[in-house]
């Protein structure tokens, strides 16, 4: 075989895909800590749920719109659209994830809802939730 063999310490198994950090902030020596799959993963969520369609240049339907949920009355309505607009971006815009469920409840104050998410890494599959507290009825 003529020319270099390749041999080198990466590894041939597949990696997922790591994201800019949401807050990125040098440490003292002046480095980015990126964060891991699961970390990304949790940041892009995040993004996605309070990110209102409309309000990102060049994506205009990126977004679930849930901040935009405090002029929104707590009602069932509310809930089940809310829950719609959340599953529909997270599955348009995140897929580094397999979405097992997402839950849109009324919250123990009838100002805020509760939304569930539970998910799966798409490549690992390693399982993962995160919640989140949605104020509602200031309209």
């Amino acid at each position: 075989m003529n020319g270099p063999v390749l041999t080198g310490g990466k590894s041939t198994q597949p990696q997922v895909a790591v994201g800019w950090p949401l807050l990125p902030v040098p440490d003292a020596s002046g480095t980015l800590a990126w964060p891991d799959a699961a970390i990304s993963v949790k940041q892009m969520i995040e993004v996605i749920l309070r990110t209102t369609p409309g309000e990102q240049l060049m994506r205009p339907q990126f977004g679930a719109g849930a901040e935009a949920l405090i002029w929104q009355p707590n009602t069932l309505a509310v809930r089940t659209q809310a829950r719609q607009a959340i599953l529909a971006a997270l599955e348009s815009y995140e897929p580094r994830i397999v979405i097992d469920r997402v839950e849109v409840a009324a919250g123990a104050d009838p100002r805020e809802l509760l939304v569930t998410i539970a998910y799966r890494l798409a490549l690992t599959g390693a399982p993962d939730q995160l919640s989140a507290q949605v104020p509602v009825g200031a309209g």
